[in-house]
């Protein structure tokens, strides 16, 4: 299983998979090196993080799926 961020904010990575194309590209250097499961996480979850709603998070979401 690997996780991509694909927040401006995330705290794992800094934000280097906010942009769609970067985020695609490791989700397929994540699936041939191994991974089974992807987990995309587009909604921040670090202490004080603000919520966003659903649509920027398909927003974010949906250029790395598609």
């Amino acid at each position: 299983m690997a996780v991509v961020n694909v927040t401006p904010d995330s705290f794992s990575d800094g934000g280097r998979f906010a942009n769609a194309s970067e985020a695609a590209f490791q989700c397929e250097r994540m699936l041939r090196d191994g991974a089974d499961i992807l987990d995309l996480g587009a909604e921040s979850s670090r202490p004080g993080a603000k919520s966003i709603s659903v649509q920027q998070e398909l927003d974010r979401l949906l250029p790395v799926l598609e």
